[in-house]
This record gives C-alpha cells, structure tokens and sequence, in this order.
C-alpha cells in the first residue's frame, strides 16, 4: 500500500521526516510543510483504504480555527497557499492545494493536552468504576454523554506507537515544568470553551478534544491540528440524548462498523466496503460545512 498523498512518491528535494497516522512532515529547512493525507486509522490502525478528501476537511478546519484563535495565542502558520512553499513543491501544487500548509517550526510539548466537556468514552467507564475521570472526582448521578459541570484539563502522554496514557496535572507540571502547564491548562480550556460555544451555534457538540502546543523562540504556540473530527469529539446537536452514546461526525461510524464485523483491532485491517467509505466522507465534510460555513476546496 502507497501511504504517501502523492501519487507513487514523496517530493523530490524535500527530505520526508516524520509519517503519522494521518499526516506526512517535510522539512523546509526554516519551516516544516505539513501534507495531510486521506488515510484514516481505527484502534491504533490504519486502513488499507483511504477517505477521498478527508486530507482536505482536516486541513481546512484546523486553518479556520487556527485563524479564529490568533488573537488568543499564536500559532504555527505561515501559508496554505502552494505558491508559497519552496520551488521543489511547485511541481505538486494541484495534490498540494487545500490538504497543506507551510508552518514555523517548533519544539513540541510531550504531553497532549486534552479537556473534556461532557461524559463519554474511556472517561465515562472511569466514572462508572470510580466517581472519576483520570483521577479527577466528579459529582455523583452524572449520566453518560451528559455536560460536565465545567470543562476538565486531562493530560496524557505522547507514544509513538500504541494508546497514549492519562496523567494528572502534577505528573504534566513535572514534565513540562509548572507555569507552562499552568499555561497550557489554561489556553486549553479557553480555546475549548470558543471552540465549543461557536460550535453549538452551528449544530455541534464539541464533547472533548485534544490541543498541542509547541515552544518557538521561548513562547508557547498552538501547532498541529485543531478541533477536527479527529482531534475531537463531534455530535450532531439535533441527535443529543444524554444517557447514551452519541451519533457522530468523527471516524465512529467507522470504529462501530469494524467492531460490528468482529475484526479483532489487530493488523491487517478488512477491506471497507463503499458504502462505509462514502457515509465516513460524508461525515468529515458536512462537519466541514457546518463549522465553517463554507464549500471545501477540492
């Protein structure tokens, strides 16, 4: 399987230094451009079969959060625009256009910095055994899927291959040092609270999400992505029952459809059916349409 967004090669003159599940980084020397491809993972896997233009609808989001949020902290943008980048990309301007972006480079924080707005997932199973979310206690009688009284800062780890792991606030301090996890707990909630507030408007709840910052020139700076579908936990306000699991705009429908046919979250993965590919795309683009108001660029 081909997992580069480019058909069949990487780009020449660019060295290819880091490959995730979703994105691939080349250095720019000065700067660092970010491809985000179409692949889509599922329990820690990647799919054989990629979600046409999903590359696209994570990108556009993150460039419109990231602009909303610039007057609040700085982040790691310089252009999405291919006429921008170095000469080696000019010849892959048209696979480049709306899944990329030339950023600042930074040194990122090892620790992810995730809050949580309502009760759901490997949290709700924490409360159901403990009266806690990682370690946080919580008032009894919540109900899953319902609103937190206020938005939780739950930390994890970062790894490079297998499940990140939940962290207390001291633990990240001891990592990062007191007043950058002061800082970031701080611009995490904020930014999620925007983010969560300008959702609600548009149809979404925005039930957790997962923000990473970066240090450049001894100041904190938002990097990565940013409140995408798979970054976060999206709903459809038109849907929300508190005291169930909930629909939802993210890679769900797929992660409920592999369990359904029994595949035993190993590699390699199964084949996706069409109809699963399709729906899956639906999905991250009426999230698109929904949080930004406007058509995707193709």
């Amino acid at each position: 399987m081909n997992k580069n967004i480019l058909p069949g090669k990487t780009i020449d003159g660019l060295s290819l230094v880091r490959q995730g599940k979703v994105r691939d980084i080349y250095d720019c020397g000065d700067s660092l451009l970010i491809v985000t491809s179409d692949r889509i993972s599922a329990f820690d896997v990647v799919m054989n079969n990629p979600i046409p233009d999903k590359g696209k609808v994570l990108n556009q989001i993150s460039l419109f959060w990231f602009s909303m949020f610039k007057d609040i902290v700085e982040n790691h943008v310089i252009s999405a625009g291919p006429s921008d980048y170095p000469a080696e990309c000019k010849a892959y301007a048209d696979a480049l256009r709306g899944r990329s972006m030339l950023v600042k480079k930074a040194k990122p924080l090892p620790v992810e910095c995730i809050v949580r707005g309502y009760i759901t997932g490997s949290g709700w199973a924490e409360y159901l055994k403990n009266g806690s979310v990682c370690g946080i206690r919580l008032p009894s009688g919540i109900r899953e899927s319902e609103k937190l009284p206020e938005p939780l800062f739950t930390p994890s780890t970062k790894a490079d291959e297998g499940h990140d792991e939940n962290i207390s606030f001291d633990a990240a301090a001891e990592i990062l040092g007191k007043n950058v996890a002061d800082e970031v707990k701080r611009l995490s909630i904020k930014l999620y609270s925007m983010g969560r507030d300008y959702a609600m408007e548009r149809g979404i709840i925005v039930a957790d999400t997962k923000f990473e910052f970066g240090i450049r020139n001894g100041k904190i700076i938002l990097i990565d992505e940013v409140l995408t579908p798979d970054s976060s936990r999206f709903w459809p306000m038109d849907t929300y029952t508190p005291g169930t699991g909930q629909q939802s705009f993210d890679k769900q429908y797929l992660r409920d459809y592999l369990s359904g046919i029994g595949w035993s979250k190993t590699p390699p993965p199964p084949p996706l059916p069409e109809e699963v590919i399709a729906r899956t795309r639906e999905k991250y683009i009426e999230a698109h349409k929904r949080l930004t108001g406007k058509e995707l660029i193709f």
